[in-house]
């Protein structure tokens, strides 16, 4: 590619983390020098080291493997991240937070030293260590209001208020209450609350798993991706667009950030699709919807992967959950695909020119670059357990590191991506444990249930109600939280109407697969598209920082352009087919074919373009036809088939009526 052009004002990358640090939580990091420097790095370092040596020959007992990671996570998250975001604050450490780093690292050995002692006490713990639990629910409270933002933290407090309240709460969400000393044993002294799944999936597959994408990003793939997607999807009618959209759904399988994500990839793609004609704000918006589709993409899902295997049980393997997510993320970005594609249409926009591709002989030459994804998912589609699986991982990136001849790939290389693992894993860290916060009062007050059977019961027991009551819940609770603490939850406090109304009066162990699997994807997928969702959409808004547009205008195109989005976990919750268990390959062709037909109908209806301009008229029919075939009904189908036939057919024959589509220069 000519080096003039392949720049097309891509931003720099002071720019890019300026808009990280305005967006996303996790960057807003200090930046330290001297021997601060250091000691981070080195704390860093040995946070991996830790998590690499248990990952090979085998963790410690879960109370002390649990509470070391909490603690390291903590120790650290206090002396990068500032307590608040003015100027002049990133350069050095103020003494408070000092002092919170030295005491969050004793709490985090706190277990470590204290370990048969508590074990032998049964639950009974004496005032040192109720002190010593309270300041660690503090701890994890202000942790997670630094590394992961206000939201999560207003939730987990609310929580635990409504722990200590609960006789004095209306009558369907009262419960007896608990003691302070109860509610500090439940959080800190059992595997309920803090030190619970969660935190423990952030213990063992996250981190790994981060640890693999550090060392992905340093073999080159990131920059691979963009010059795989140019060369698949550039030439294409508004091929930026597409080269968004492909490149994006690579970027989720190693990014664990919607915004991360946005900034990483759109800071080169949306300058490219302004160029050729997008409007501001239509830019911005098919990144965003693509960079949070990223989080839907197996085989990682933002690791929410990981923690739905152990909150669903009942035998579900991490690869049943990344292939029954293989469809509805199909889905969702052919939806993206087919409404990015009626645009260019509709403005007459072209693909990138010869002189603008790269070289394609030379990009699928480092198609080896992707081996190290691909080893992965053969490696857990043979059964390999997923630890093992992202160190074998690991090891594949250090010996593509050494072949990819662009990148230089050596010791402190290595030594630089188990470094960025570990920061990246303090978000997670902080999130998780915060988590376990909110899913140890639901445990212990039953308020999930609760909550079900309030939402079933305010529904009247009509499930299409009931899932819209449930969708708007997970839209709210997912608003500015990262992929894992929005599923926790999510999953937590709105899945359980849905089991409720799917699976009424039966026990918890008898209830199927099918319906675990279709809440938890319902409200997983809610939750993420809250990043596009407006008012808090903040994905939308860090594209808006790159392409110039209006954030809530570029909010809005991106909810639009995401329709799938707000159709596949109705679609999961009809047709389970979906998820590709317990179904015939006939079953699964059938409905994705009628999905895909019922998304170019919804698609061309709401863009106002197929062959042609379309009337209002048309547009509801052909909309009103996308619905019929994506209703998991044969009549529907049929129906909804016809229809879409007929429209196509007049599409066809008036294509050349007088709509020759006309560029306005003034888009950008």
């Amino acid at each position: 590619m000519k080096s003039d052009e392949k720049q097309h004002d891509v931003l720099t990358e002071e720019q890019q983390q300026e808009l990280l640090e305005k967006y996303d939580t996790e960057s807003n990091v200090r930046r330290l020098g001297g021997i601060m420097k250091w000691v981070i790095f080195g704390l860093l370092l040995a946070f991996s080291l830790f998590q690499l040596y248990t990952a090979i020959f085998g963790q410690f007992t879960a109370y002390i493997q649990r509470s070391i990671h909490l603690g390291f996570g903590l120790t650290i998250i206090f002396l990068l991240f500032p307590a608040r975001k003015r100027k002049g604050t990133k350069t050095k450490v103020p003494f408070y937070d000092y002092i919170l780093s030295i005491i969050a690292a004793f709490t985090g050995i706190y277990w470590v030293i204290n370990y048969e002692r508590l074990v032998k006490s049964l639950g009974k713990i004496n005032e040192t260590d109720f002190i010593v639990g309270a300041i660690v629910i503090l701890l994890v409270l202000e942790a997670a209001r630094r590394a992961v933002g206000l939201p999560i933290t207003i939730i987990a407090g609310l929580f635990l208020i409504y722990a200590f309240f609960g006789p004095y709460m209306p009558d369907f969400l009262a419960h007896r209450g608990q003691s302070l000393e109860q509610i500090v044993n439940l959080m800190y002294f059992s595997t309920d609350g803090i030190l619970g799944t969660p935190i423990s999936v952030s213990a063992t597959y996250i981190f790994a798993f981060l640890l693999f994408g550090a060392f992905l990003v340093k073999t080159g793939v990131g920059s691979y991706f963009n010059d795989l997607a140019i060369t698949v999807a550039g030439k294409l009618t508004g091929g930026p667009a597409k080269v968004a959209i492909f490149s994006s759904a690579l970027q989720g399988t190693i990014s664990g950030s919607s915004v991360a994500n946005v900034v990483t990839s759109g800071s080169y793609t949306i300058p490219m699709m302004k160029k050729l004609g997008y409007k501001k704000e239509f830019a911005g918006a098919v990144e965003a919807s693509a960079s949070t589709g990223g989080q839907l993409m197996p085989p990682i899902m933002g690791a929410a992967a990981f923690l739905m295997v152990e909150f669903i049980g009942r035998g579900v393997t991490y690869w049943d959950i990344a292939k029954a997510a293989i469809i509805p993320a199909i889905l969702y970005f052919a939806g993206i695909w087919i409404m990015t594609h009626f645009e260019a249409k509709k403005l007459g926009l072209r693909g990138l020119s010869e002189e603008e591709m790269p070289n394609r002989k030379e990009v699928f030459k480092k198609i080896y670059l992707l081996i190290p994804i691909l080893l992965i998912i053969v490696l857990m589609m043979s059964g390999v357990p997923v630890i093992h699986a992202a160190l074998y991982g690991i090891l594949s990136c250090m010996i593509v590191g050494f072949i990819n001849r662009d990148v230089k790939f050596g010791i402190k290389e290595i030594i630089e991506a188990l470094v960025d693992g570990a920061r990246t894993a303090l978000a997670v860290v902080a999130a998780t444990a915060c988590a376990g916060i909110i899913v140890g009062v639901v445990v212990k007050t039953g308020l999930g249930l609760s909550l079900a059977n309030s939402l079933v019961e305010l529904a009247g027991g009509n499930i299409l109600l009931t899932l819209f009551f449930v969708m708007i819940a997970s839209l709210i609770l997912g608003m500015g939280a990262p992929t894992t603490a929005n599923y926790v939850i999510t999953s937590t406090i709105a899945a359980p109407a849905i089991i409720t109304l799917l699976a009424p009066d039966v026990p918890q162990a008898a209830i199927p697969v099918i319906v675990l699997l279709s809440a938890h994807f319902f409200v997983f997928y809610f939750g993420i598209i809250a990043d596009i969702t407006p008012p808090v959409a903040l994905a939308a808004f860090a594209a808006s920082g790159i392409s110039g547009g209006d954030p809530i205008k570029t909010g809005v195109n991106s909810a639009k352009l995401a329709i799938a989005a707000f159709i596949i976990p109705y679609m999961i919750v009809f047709s389970p087919e979906l998820l590709m268990i317990d179904v015939t390959l006939l079953q699964v062709l059938w409905v994705v074919f009628t999905a895909l037909m019922g998304m170019i109908a919804i698609g061309a209806g709401i863009i106002g373009y197929w062959y042609r301009k379309i009337i209002w008229l048309e547009r509801l029919i052909v909309i009103a036809a996308g619905l019929l075939m994506i209703y998991p009904e044969s009549f529907t189908d049929i129906a909804g088939l016809i229809v879409f036939g007929i429209m196509f057919v007049i599409q066809l024959f008036t294509k050349n009526k007088g709509n020759t589509p006309k560029l306005d220069a003034s888009t950008n």
